[in-house]
């Protein structure tokens, strides 16, 4: 399947004076992908996007029809590659895409390594609340991947899934379970040895499975 390929540079969002680089625009390349992430794409709070561990950002193509049919007020808007992703594909999302998945992407090869975690830039980036909550609740996050090998990427090059690890765990099933209220331990013991896994989100569920040894009550959902 083709990719389609955004980079953008940080601008102003708001009346607070905050940076962001949610705002991308299409990019023809050929352009470099290294570990730090794709050439001319910029971030403006490094502490919490970009990085080894968030080089790339995907988004699912299908999830803009998912935005559009619960906010068709701003239909108009929400077009593949505004929501700050680097590439965007139609036949893969976080249902089908598995934490520690590697794809070839263009001659680089990456790895899925953790679901993107929304944030209030999204609502203010398309001047409408609950977009955020919205996807915190229906799991359309879109992910991150981590460079293996660096190389470099045009738009509508191919991207091709080489590999899946042996229990590999959907995006999906990591979102949902994470979600819960009170999440099974076992299934979080099982998501926290997903190979590939981000060693942030290892930590994550790490301290959530000691709050729950700590407190029984709440080891079940209810």
């Amino acid at each position: 399947m083709k990719i389609q390929l955004y980079t953008g540079t940080p601008r102003y969002i708001g009346d607070d004076g905050q940076f962001s680089a949610i705002w991308k625009q299409p990019a023809a390349g050929p352009l470099r992908i290294t570990k730090e992430g794709i050439a001319g794409d910029v971030q403006a709070d490094r502490r919490v996007h970009g990085g080894p561990e968030k080089a790339v950002h995907h988004y699912a193509g299908e999830n803009y029809a998912r935005l559009a049919a619960r906010f068709p007020q701003i239909a108009d808007v929400l077009v593949v590659g505004s929501i700050g992703e680097n590439i965007s594909t139609f036949g893969l999302d976080e249902s089908s895409v598995c934490i520690g998945d590697t794809f070839r992407l263009g001659s680089a090869v990456v790895q899925v390594s953790q679901p993107r975690r929304p944030c209030w830039k999204i609502d203010a980036r398309y001047g409408l609340g609950g977009i955020t909550a919205f996807i915190n609740e229906s799991g359309h996050t879109g992910w991150y991947y981590r460079v293996l090998e660096e190389g470099e990427v045009t738009d509508g090059d191919e991207i091709t899934l080489i590999g899946r690890p042996a229990g590999a765990v959907p995006l999906a099933t990591l979102w949902t379970t994470w979600h819960f209220h009170r999440p099974d331990a076992d299934r979080l013991r099982t998501i926290a040895h997903a190979p590939g896994l981000t060693p942030a989100w290892v930590k994550r569920i790490d301290d959530r499975l000691a709050w729950l040894a700590a407190n029984p009550a709440a080891s079940k959902d209810a």
